[in-house]
Formats: C-alpha cells, sequence, structure tokens
C-alpha cells in the first residue's frame, strides 16, 4: 500500500488529515499490521469526540476482529483512560483514535502495548513497514475476535487516582474548592467533572458536551481558552483546568490573570511531589527552565529526552524517576502509570493546595520567572543545513538530541521538525517576552533563507 507523502508515522500515533491521509482503508491496514506484529489477543480501544472517529473505529474494529484479536470497546474516552485500561482488563495492547490537541479535520490512530503505553519507535517503524508491504496482513481462517463494551472506565481510572499514598480525599473535600473545566467538548467531557466531584470539588462546566465537539481551538493554549478566562474572573472560581481532546494534557487558570502558560503545570506538579518524594524527574528538550530551578531547589537530579510521551516515558523508567512529564501541560506520575495524564494532574495540584496561604495565583506567580515562546512554521527545506547556521549564529550549550537546542545564559532556542504537524516547531524562552520573542525572530530568518 502506497501511503500519502503528508501522513505523519512517529511515537505519537498515525496521523493525517481525514481523507486522503486517514480513511478507513489506511486505518484498517495500519490495525492488521500492528495485530500481526505485536501477536495481540485482546486490545482495548477507545476515541475521541471528532466526528471521524466513530467511522474510523468501525474500520479498527472490522480489522482486528477479521484477525481473530477480541476488542474491548470502552467508547468516547479519555486517552490515559485507554492506557490504564489496557492493564486494568490484561489486555494484549490499544489503540486509540484520537488527533490529540489537532482541529477535528484530522484524527490519528495511537498504538499502546501490553503495559499501556506507547511502543517505541523501532516498532512504529516495524507496523509502516508491513503496511507498505505488498503481502496480505488479514489471515484466511474462519475463526474471528468478538466484541464487548466497558461502561466503567472512567470509574476505574478514577478509583485509581483515589486510591494513591499521595493523595487524600478528605483533606482536599474539606477544603472547599470551585473549578471552572474546559474539556473543549471531547474525550474527557465526562471524566474531568466527575473525577472533580469526587474529590468534593464545586464543579462549573463550560464545554463538556460531547455531541458538539471542539467550540473553540483545541489545543489549550491561553489564546484559544478566551471563555475560561473570562469566567474565572467573572466567578471567581478558586481554580480553573482546561484540557485537549483526548485530555492527556492539562493548563491552568486563575480567577486574577486567567489562563496561564502550560509550562506552569508540570512545575506545580514537579514541586509537590518532590516535596513528598525525591528522586530523579524527566522532561522533554522543549519544557522551561522553571523545571531545573524546581529540580535543584529540592537537590534532585533533572534529565531531558526527545519530544514524545514515549521518549520521556522510557527514560523516566531508566533513571527511576519519581514524576516527569513535558512543558505542554502533560503530567506523568509513575505512580499510576507511565502516560501523560491530566486527571492526575488535577488530584495532584488540589491536593498540593491544601493548607496552602497563598492564593493560587500567588502559587503560580513563584514558578511564572520565564516567558516561552512557541511557533510553527512551514519548511521543505534542508534541516541539518538550519542546524549549521544555528550553530555558527548562536553561541552557548548545544544538544542535538532532538534537533537542536542551544542553552545560553540569557535563554536557549530549541528547533525540530513536529512529530504530529507538517511543520517546524521553534521554541525559545527566556526571563523577558521580549528577548524570547528575538530568539524566535532569528531563528525564522534561518529557515527563511534556508527555504529559498
Amino acid at each position: 500500500m502506497r501511503l500519502s507523502d503528508n501522513l505523519m508515522v512517529s511515537v505519537s500515533g498515525v496521523r493525517g488529515l481525514v481523507g486522503v491521509d486517514m480513511n478507513p482503508e489506511v486505518a484498517a491496514r495500519f490495525t492488521a499490521a500492528f495485530s500481526r506484529h505485536t501477536g495481540c489477543k485482546t486490545v482495548v480501544i477507545g476515541r475521541d469526540t471528532r466526528p471521524s472517529g466513530a467511522y474510523l473505529a468501525e474500520s479498527v474494529i472490522a480489522a482486528l476482529r477479521f484477525n481473530g484479536v477480541s476488542v474491548i470497546d470502552i467508547g468516547i474516552s479519555a486517552t490515559p483512560t485507554v492506557e490504564l485500561m489496557v492493564k486494568e482488563l490484561k489486555a494484549d495492547g490499544g489503540i486509540i483514535i484520537t488527533a490529540s490537541h489537532n482541529g477535528p479535520e484530522w484524527n490519528a490512530l495511537k498504538f499502546l502495548n501490553s503495559e499501556g503505553e506507547f511502543p517505541s519507535s523501532s516498532v512504529i517503524e516495524a507496523i509502516k513497514k508491513l503496511v507498505e508491504s505488498d503481502e496480505s496482513l488479514f489471515r484466511d481462517e474462519q475463526r474471528f475476535g468478538s466484541l464487548v463494551s466497558e461502561e466503567g472506565a472512567d470509574s476505574r481510572h478514577i478509583s485509581r487516582i483515589l486510591e494513591l499514598d499521595i493523595m487524600d480525599r478528605s483533606e482536599i473535600a474539606d477544603a472547599g474548592f470551585s473549578a471552572v473545566v474546559d474539556c473543549v467538548n471531547g474525550g474527557g467531557s465526562r471524566i474531568v467533572p466527575a473525577l472533580l466531584r469526587s474529590l468534593g470539588v464545586d464543579v462549573k462546566e463550560l464545554f463538556t458536551d460531547i455531541d458538539a465537539p471542539f467550540p473553540h481551538v483545541p489545543e489549550p493554549r491561553p489564546e484559544n481558552l478566551i471563555e475560561l478566562s473570562e469566567t474565572m474572573k467573572r466567578v471567581s472560581a478558586d481554580i480553573g483546568f482546561a484540557v485537549d481532546p483526548d485530555a492527556d494534557r492539562l493548563v491552568l487558570a486563575d480567577a486574577v490573570k486567567g489562563v496561564r502558560s502550560e509550562e506552569l503545570t508540570l512545575a506545580l506538579v514537579v514541586d509537590f511531589v518532590l516535596s513528598r518524594e525525591k528522586g530523579p524527574v524527566v522532561v522533554n528538550m522543549s519544557t522551561s527552565r522553571i523545571i531545573d530551578d524546581i529540580c535543584a531547589s529540592h537537590g534532585v537530579p533533572l534529565y531531558r529526552s526527545k519530544v514524545g510521551e514515549a521518549n520521556v516515558s522510557e527514560m523516566m523508567k531508566d533513571v527511576g524517576a519519581v514524576v516527569g512529564g513535558e512543558g505542554n501541560g502533560g503530567v506523568i506520575y509513575p505512580g499510576l502509570h507511565y502516560g501523560r495524564d491530566a486527571m492526575v494532574g488535577m488530584a495532584l495540584i488540589l491536593r498540593y493546595l491544601v493548607g496552602e496561604n497563598a492564593s493560587f495565583a500567588e502559587k503560580l506567580d513563584l514558578f511564572d520567572r520565564y516567558t516561552i515562546v512557541k511557533k510553527k512554521v512551514p519548511f521543505n527545506g534542508n534541516l541539518d543545513d538550519v542546524f549549521v547556521q544555528l550553530e555558527n549564529d548562536f553561541r552557548g550549550k548545544i544538544s542535538t538530541l532532538d534537533g537542536i537546542r542551544i542553552d545560553m545564559d540569557e535563554g536557549w532556542i530549541h528547533v525540530r521538525k513536529s512529530n504530529t504537524e507538517p511543520v517546524v516547531r521553534i521554541i525559545a524562552e527566556a526571563r523577558k517576552k521580549e528577548r524570547a520573542e528575538e530568539l524566535v525572530g532569528r531563528v525564522e530568518k534561518i529557515l527563511e533563507r534556508s527555504s529559498l
């Protein structure tokens, strides 16, 4: 099968525009290749609320059952819930139908191994080779897999969070928190309010209608969460939470400044976990220096991996990290599972706030020391040439683990090809916004010259 040149295949899944890039034929063949390569017998599937998801799910289920694989369908759900349910139900793997923060014109398949974790890049590459081969990926035996629906996935996920040693439901409930939530009418629309209410939080729901997905741009960035900011200021709730369509990323808001940088989510979680348990921390190459500051204050080492949940999780296991994640709001707490999980992020932050004398806004301000600027640009030139020019133009500590990152006294830049969109990502951070924007501008000029 010849794949579209625009189909993106990486540790972040198989992702493309619905129609030519991602369609039932593509989904079925990748699913068949996944079952063939892994030899799985039972697979958990779930999806977010984007319109194409239901149709792609039919194709995924048919491909699995035709290959003799039994399917447990948990329906509309958060990505971390599917990850947890693979282990809970002792399945051999999982498939999540979601394009995460991308708009509804996109969709994707995310594969999970028997641990409920994203497989390595080598596994994804082997699956891709099978898809592109000429051989049939379907069995000719007349023995088909079963299909069952699992209704209690959200409840089981919530129970596992409440059972964590680091949690104390009664103390959170006694604090009497109020919260506003924006779930962009996505896969977290049911579990997020349910979790918060189970913790005794008074919840005001903004976008939790699974039948009307994506009332605003789905990526949980401050500029896309205007109504959450306005509502927080109007009702003076204690805390605001926003998630992306598959609820693996979490963004915070307060009643004074509204929605804050997504980088602050992981900062609060890391500071809280390290206050209870000392140990290494792992974040990706694009995450704020605030994590360096927090780790230094607790006297623990910080490691940086390539971008991508699978890469962060793998390094967390290697170094025995107690917490980690990605600066885009992706919290990974291994006490629950090795996956980005907005729900456990909410619970840990609420636990952190119990007994604090400072307001939530004041707490966030303690960690709001840097400004990070993120930009994505189309690029069809040679990135290797760009990296050479960047090394010549910027002076600092250079890492080529994932694209190129250059650390300087006044800030840092990270330039890399995206795993999830056909763009190059430019990320820069400095103490002042103007300086971060200047760094991004210098990179943009180099990219422009290289693409001529």
